[in-house]
């Protein structure tokens, strides 16, 4: 089911903020070892991916159990591998808890297979109608890529292996080398509840890996049916590139950076400028910037308001602030970009300090236009504010981004009169569009779409609410199969009491 430690080279946790090393030692899997997984994910898969929708729901409420009986350990460990506050890893855990939960629920009631019965008709004048029954099924083993910036949520029992899990998928985790410690926490919770539920051998795995071979082997491997990663484009475009290059290419569902630009209209600017520019801030430097929806990119007009709400923001951000990032390699992935962005032409540094401080530059749309890497993703507490000349440069800027996480628009009723045509083009550029708020609150509910277009996401989908679920299942229909070969919940009857789609009428008969 997981969590011995494999035996390859050995490597340490180090702390966040210090570097010291943390015991114990960890051991990078072997690719010998990755096959053994990988070979018994399948074999697995053969029994719990045909497991009940209420078998499967009560294995995730398990996980979700196991978890909460080691959250002390759980948020000591992440604290010590993160530099993350206790507060925020034990909000983190109850997130993970509730959407391990929700996914339960979601399940256990059934619906979500999209079951479609079109029943077989005579025609008069034609060839008979076929009976044709339709459903969801489980994609087969998937592989998770745990994330840096959230140890729980993200990683080995987060959104990615939660949904895998629902759908019916046996699940493979590679474990972030930042925080091996936390993930072998939240594996042996995950092995626990499978023991608990008589799930078969080989449903989870827990593996280790001090740099990318790990990666590489799970991607490549052929019984690995789908793949969910978090974290930085160049890495995700390398996982895409090796599926597609498979003899039997699969999908890649990473979420892989977003400036998710927040655009501030002329009357709201006018209103509330001084209050924007402070949840602006507070937006920016929270959790030091390591926020996949962190606001990287502030639009803003010229004039006399947009002057004095950035001469706010740019206050704010050069408070002295001491921030610890994840890890020794973000730090200083992060100096560095912040220090070539601040030397391109046609910025102005308007906040920075020594080491991992916040950093704040202005630019203007046409060097955004002439130069588009200053939209690109800066993992930290740093903005970049575009200023422009009105409403049509403001379009034109909205026309020419590329994909992103979310879209924010500040604006009075006014103002989203004026500018309709911005949500217009906006839509095509976001998966999520947030009017007078802050994106960097994701809340985990059926609704929530967590991904865009690319490069935001590999593929359309999102990775946090219970769409989740069908980035790991295939559509199959069954053509005139006897009554005792279909599945439950397209047979006559409708012995689940599901929500179904008959003769293109959704009902629960």
């Amino acid at each position: 089911m997981t969590s011995t430690l494999l035996k390859g080279s050995g490597f340490k946790a180090k702390a966040a903020g210090t570097g010291a090393e943390l015991e114990p030692e960890f051991h990078s899997a072997t690719r010998a070892e990755v096959d053994g997984a990988a070979r018994l994910a399948a074999a697995a898969f053969d029994d719990y991916g045909r497991r009940s929708g209420k078998e499967r729901g009560a294995f995730l409420r398990a996980i979700a159990e196991e978890i909460e009986a080691r959250k002390a350990a759980l948020v000591e460990r992440a604290g010590l591998e993160t530099a993350l506050p206790a507060a925020r890893l034990e909000g983190e855990t109850a997130r993970t808890c509730n959407q391990l939960r929700m996914f339960a629920e979601l399940v256990e009631e059934g619906s979500w297979v999209d079951a479609r019965l079109d029943r077989a008709q005579t025609r008069a004048n034609g060839p008979r109608k076929p009976d044709l029954r339709s459903l969801l099924r489980p994609l087969g083993p998937v592989a998770v890529f745990g994330a840096s910036n959230f140890p729980l949520a993200f990683s080995v029992a987060g959104g990615d292996t939660a949904s895998a899990l629902a759908a019916g998928c046996t699940v493979l985790v590679k474990a972030h080398p930042a925080h091996p410690g936390t993930s072998g926490l939240a594996g042996e919770a995950i092995a626990a509840a499978a023991k608990r539920c008589g799930m078969p051998e080989g449903v989870f795995a827990l593996l280790f890996d001090a740099g990318i071979e790990l990666g590489v082997a799970l991607v490549e491997h052929a019984a690995v049916k789908a793949v969910g990663f978090t974290g930085s484009l160049q890495a995700g475009r390398r996982l895409m590139d090796l599926a597609a290059a498979r003899p039997e290419p699969i999908p890649v569902y990473a979420e892989m950076g977003s400036t998710n630009p927040v655009f501030v209209l002329p009357r709201a600017l006018a209103e509330r400028g001084a209050e924007i520019a402070a949840g602006l801030h507070a937006s920016i430097t929270l959790g030091a910037g390591q926020f996949c929806t962190k606001p990287g990119l502030v639009l803003m007009p010229t004039g006399d308001h947009g002057d004095a709400a950035v001469a706010k923001l740019g206050e704010l951000m050069a408070q002295p602030a001491k921030f610890t990032l994840l890890t020794a390699g973000i730090a200083s992935a992060y100096a560095a970009g912040a220090a070539h962005r601040r030397a391109q032409a046609g910025v102005k540094t308007l906040a920075a300090g020594e080491g991992a401080s916040a950093v704040l530059m202005e630019t203007t749309a046409a060097a955004l236009a002439a130069d588009p890497e200053l939209g690109e993703e800066l993992f930290g507490p740093a903005s970049v504010v575009v200023r422009h000349g009105g409403k049509e440069e403001l379009l034109a800027l909205a026309r020419g981004l590329g994909g992103h996480l979310t879209a924010t628009v500040h604006g009075t009723d006014e103002d989203f009169a004026e500018y309709a045509e911005l949500f217009r083009v906006l839509e095509g550029k976001a998966g999520r569009l947030v009017v007078n708020g802050f994106p960097t609150g994701v809340e985990v509910t059926s609704a929530m779409v967590h991904g865009g277009p690319y490069p935001a996401t590999s593929l359309p989908s999102s990775s946090v609410g219970t769409r989740a679920i069908t980035r790991f299942t295939r559509p199959v229909c069954y053509q005139d199969v006897p009554a005792g070969a279909l599945p439950l919940e397209l047979r006559d009857g409708n012995p689940l009491g599901i929500a179904r789609m008959n003769d293109g009428v959704i009902s629960t008969q």
